[in-house]
């Protein structure tokens, strides 16, 4: 387990002892107050990309792993109760075909999962579920679809889908698709939704599946927004205002149009998502790989990384992400999506996994943030939206 984060150090003189003793003893009960609120609080982490990390090369999750950044002992010191675990369809099966398939095989490996561990692992298909499971010492394992390629244009696959578990749809990926644009796509196929997107949009509604506008355009999140009748979420996306033109990120004003929507940004810790040396990094070594004329490959990247060191973001800096969005719009509107096992390694200092959300919340303490605050971020808000998105199907689906 990793040594939790304490923001600053300092150095005692003789005449300041007594007050240095007192400062690292209240330092101290914080650093004891954030590992209980990591066990006392539900944490729900809604972007972890354990799936194609295991399909991809695999390891027992079961037990400690070498690799990855989630594995069940570190969940379990970290305090991780529901992680959604990411359904991720790279965009190239929009093209190729396959992504269908491929879907079912990755929710066949978490129910294989659950199968091979249900004293660790439990499905979770609902908020209560996810309330249920609490404190039972298993993490209850909810899915997302990362890429709505896999729907194909048909809406008996969005049906077959949520009846395997799978509870939000991230709408695009890096490509455009036949459901959005998205953000990475200089190509704007639809200006926004396809005719397709909007009448799935509705259909998500009413079938109880959260809509996520992480990697859509502008104008797609805005479409979304206005079409749907409950809450959307942002599962990893951080904020356009520390890392000007990157629209993978939310600016301002769609992070108010979010809030007035009800819903939640899910901050995603991936260095170059909060920070702009960070987000530029890769433009650099390309440009120096161009410049050198030769392939910017694995071996490149690593000699490039041993002469300019990738400039890490901090914990203090996804403190910032999150004090933004408070400040902007409440406490209401803001939660985590870690993107721990899809971002490589680009992770913060002091986030390096999933062991490390302690370190998140006391470095919500150091900032003044009250317990229910905490409770809010870790798990309150996003559950809000998942049962509003229940609730209005419940409602209003035909079915």
């Amino acid at each position: 387990m990793k040594q939790t984060f304490t923001p600053f150090a300092f150095f005692c003189s003789a005449a300041m002892l007594s007050g240095c003793a007192a400062t690292a003893g209240n330092t101290a009960l914080q650093a004891g107050t954030a590992q209980q609120l990591a066990q006392q609080y539900i944490i729900i982490d809604t972007h972890i990309d354990v799936p194609y990390r295991l399909h991809k090369d695999w390891e027992d999750v079961t037990v400690a792993t070498q690799r990855g950044e989630f594995d069940y002992p570190r969940a379990q010191a970290g305090g991780l109760n529901a992680p959604f675990m990411s359904i991720y369809i790279p965009a190239s099966y929009e093209r190729s075909g396959g992504g269908y398939q491929l879907a079912n095989q990755l929710i066949d490996s978490m129910e294989a999962l659950v199968g091979r561990a249900p004293d660790k692992f439990a499905m979770a298909y609902s908020s209560q579920d996810v309330l249920d499971q609490f404190g039972s010492a298993k993490v209850s394992l909810a899915l997302g679809m990362e890429n709505g390629t896999p729907i194909d244009g048909k809406l008996e696959n969005l049906q077959h889908f949520y009846q395997r578990g799978i509870r939000y749809i991230t709408l695009s990926h890096s490509e455009s698709n036949h459901i959005a644009d998205s953000s990475y796509d200089l190509r704007r196929r639809w200006n926004g939704l396809s005719p397709f997107g909007k009448e799935l949009v509705v259909a998500m509604n009413n079938i109880g599946m959260m809509i996520d506008i992480s990697h859509v355009s502008d104008d797609a999140f805005y479409q979304t927004v206005a079409i749907s009748k409950v809450p959307v979420i942002a599962s990893h996306s951080s904020l356009r205002s520390y890392t000007p033109g990157f629209e993978r990120n939310m600016d301002d004003d769609m992070i108010k149009a979010l809030a007035k929507n009800g819903g939640v940004v899910q901050i995603n810790f991936g260095s170059s998502f909060v920070t702009m040396m960070a987000n530029q990094y890769g433009a650099l070594r390309k440009a120096a790989a161009k410049q050198a004329g030769v392939a910017d490959d694995d071996a490149f990247e690593l000699a490039f990384r041993k002469k300019h060191p990738y400039p890490f973001a901090t914990l203090d800096t996804v403190l910032d992400h999150i004090d933004h969005v408070v400040k902007l719009v409440g406490i209401d509107y803001v939660g985590i999506g870690s993107d721990y096992d899809g971002v490589g390694d680009s992770l913060p200092v002091g986030l390096k996994d999933v062991a490390s959300y302690p370190n998140l919340i006391d470095g919500l303490l150091q900032r003044g943030y009250s317990e229910a605050d905490i409770e809010k971020i870790l798990s309150g808000n996003l559950l809000r939206v998942w049962r509003q998105v229940e609730e209005y199907a419940a409602a209003h689906s035909a079915g």
